[in-house]
């Protein structure tokens, strides 16, 4: 081998090295502007208490409820509990019997009741409907839209919302008879 080729040998290398870095440096980078784009877009979809509820519409799985969609622009004027649960989740499960015996009398009052199933199918879900017989509007929300919108993590998450639409409470974890009434009373209208 001759001093010349050595010497390609050495640039080849050098120039090997130089791609490889860059390559480093540009996955890096992608990795921390990904990172700070899905921070800034979680705090901005996050509902907090006295924020305004983000509008939806979702299509109605019980078919015994007089709405075939749940809009909740629609709903303005009256207090709603908004609930997100599944049907393996036990302490949903738990609250839902709650939630059925309070709906006639705070329906009555001005106050809606809407259960959104994060259920992968809509089979599983009328099951549960009808084993409860649920009476509450329950839309399904397939693609986990509204979920995210709210930024609802563990479940059941529940908000109550007043009838300005304004966010007045968020409870995470199954709600008891006497704390789901509590919070039922708060958003009714005046």
């Amino acid at each position: 081998m001759n001093v010349d080729q050595v010497k390609a040998n050495k640039g080849k290398k050098k120039r090997n090295r130089l791609i490889f870095r860059t390559i480093v440096l540009v996955i890096l980078l992608t990795a921390v502007v990904y990172a700070l784009v899905s921070t800034v877009n979680k705090d901005v979809t996050k509902v907090d208490v006295g924020s305004k509820a983000p509008d939806f519409t979702l299509e109605q799985v019980n078919k015994n409820n007089e709405l075939k969609t749940v809009k909740l622009s629609d709903l303005k004027g009256k207090g709603v509990m908004l609930n997100f649960w599944a049907t393996y989740c036990k302490p949903c499960e738990a609250e839902m019997p709650y939630m059925e015996k309070l709906y006639p009398e705070y329906k009555e009052k001005g106050v809606e009741i809407v259960a959104v199933s994060l259920d992968a199918t809509e089979l599983v879900i009328d099951r549960f409907v009808d084993q409860y017989d649920l009476t509450f509007p329950i839309p399904h929300d397939k693609n986990g839209q509204v979920m995210d919108a709210y930024g609802v993590g563990p479940i059941p998450s529940t908000f109550f919302i007043n009838p300005e639409g304004e966010v007045v409470e968020i409870v995470v974890g199954a709600l008891t008879l006497d704390r789901l009434e509590g919070y039922l009373k708060q958003i009714q209208p005046k």
